[in-house]
């Protein structure tokens, strides 16, 4: 159950990723075409306004599809109608009409040249295979030339719907850690919940469910008792408790020099943080994490700290050992792999979004597009890199479990 209930908490984080990208999409005006939950073959799938919701059968997260993402080229074309020119060599004509107006800027002609293709294929006798092959050529480059297709948008229109992915995540793991705070035993209060038997507090006589309010007759709140013990420097220290409802004044309690510093030897309650000061520990905690994985992803870079790489297998086993230590562990540990799938997410190399980021801000400084050419490069060296990254923790995790 604890490895079930881990997979489901990964592929949540996919799914809310990918649905940033979907409604920041719908937001500025670029309609996507699919908006999947989990993976095809579809369950279950309906369409509204153009749009093709489904329920994969593969239950990993989900996917969205943007038309346009990049200008159509020839080679589209002749991937996509190979199949049927090759049944039907005299869809030969109209496919290289098809190439050469991809070539030029004049999308209408480049439209009408598909329109005949596509009417041309429809008085030949082609295959299920390639007729299917066609068909979703003809789609792919009427959106990839349509008026909402990614690649002719403003800049900013698709820096939103591409940084909203791993945006999502980020404000994932703020609410996540919001409520971790707001329902944990966070920050200490001055309720003993424990008196470690020998200590000095054990001596003067303070007792489990005694509180503590004032450290020599100065009142105290509870996020100020642990710096007053600590400070003392080992000077004896007078606690007064309420105690069954009763005042009670201790004899004096000299704190012991322990590896920490100064302790009584009191193992107070925690309580949880109002909803406001929850929030902006949440922020303070992703900063901190961030700036972490930041300087993880530095060692990296020089070679170092492969040792704390994971695959997938390696997070999940680590989140089903979360889940069975409890929830508040669990949402912890969901928090930073959001935070770390958000942040894997805007390193700026193709085809990761960092690096549809970086291409999409080169060419509005340049004022024209990146050749497609230059994208597929990038793009092998990025997902080498990915597939590397993958290898190391996969060999990390295969090693931790013999």
């Amino acid at each position: 159950m604890s490895i079930f209930i881990a997979i489901l908490g990964l592929a949540l984080l996919i799914l809310i990723h990918e649905a940033g990208h979907f409604f920041a999409s719908l937001a500025v005006g670029l309609r996507p075409r699919k908006f999947y939950v989990g993976f095809p073959p579809a369950v279950v799938r309906t369409r509204r306004k153009g749009i093709e919701y489904g329920i994969g059968a593969i239950p990993l997260g989900g996917f969205v599809s943007i038309p346009g993402m990049h200008r159509p080229i020839p080679h589209d074309a002749e991937r996509r109608f190979s199949r049927a020119v090759s049944e039907a060599p005299e869809l030969t004509g109209a496919l290289d009409r098809v190439k050469r107006s991809l070539e030029g800027d004049d999308l209408d002609a480049a439209l009408a040249t598909i329109d005949d293709f596509e009417q041309g294929m429809g008085e030949q006798k082609l295959s299920p295979e390639a007729l299917a092959s066609a068909e979703k050529g003809i789609t792919e480059l009427r959106d990839g030339l349509g008026p909402d297709a990614y690649w002719k948008a403003p800049t900013w229109k698709r820096l939103v719907a591409i940084a909203a992915g791993p945006a999502a995540n980020i404000a994932l793991a703020v609410v996540l850690l919001t409520v971790v705070f707001m329902t944990g035993p966070v920050e200490p209060s001055g309720t003993v919940a424990s008196v470690i038997a020998g200590s000095p507090a054990a001596a003067a006589g303070l007792r489990p469910r005694d509180r503590v309010i004032a450290i020599d007759g100065v009142s105290v709140s509870g996020d100020e008792i642990g710096d007053r013990i600590a400070g003392s420097e080992g000077r004896p220290l007078v606690l007064t408790v309420v105690r069954d409802g009763r005042r009670v004044i201790l004899p004096p309690a000299a704190p012991e020099l322990t590896d920490t510093g100064y302790r009584l030897g009191i193992v107070r309650k925690g309580v949880p943080l109002a909803p406001v000061d929850a929030f902006t520990r949440s922020l303070r905690w992703t900063g901190t994490i961030t700036r972490e994985i930041g300087i993880a992803v530095g060692r990296l870079a020089r070679g170092e700290g492969r040792e704390n790489v994971a695959s997938p297998i390696g997070i999940v086993r680590g989140s089903a050992d979360a889940v069975d230590q409890g929830a508040a562990n669990y949402l912890l540990v969901l928090a930073f792999i959001s935070l770390s799938l958000a942040l894997l997410n805007l390193v700026p190399l193709l085809p990761l979004d960092g690096g549809h980021i970086l291409f999409t801000l080169i060419e509005g400084a340049r004022g024209r597009f990146v050749k497609r050419e230059v994208y597929e490069r990038v793009s092998v060296v990025g997902l080498a890199l990915v597939l590397l990254l993958l290898f190391v923790g996969l060999s990390n995790d295969i090693g931790g479990l013999s």
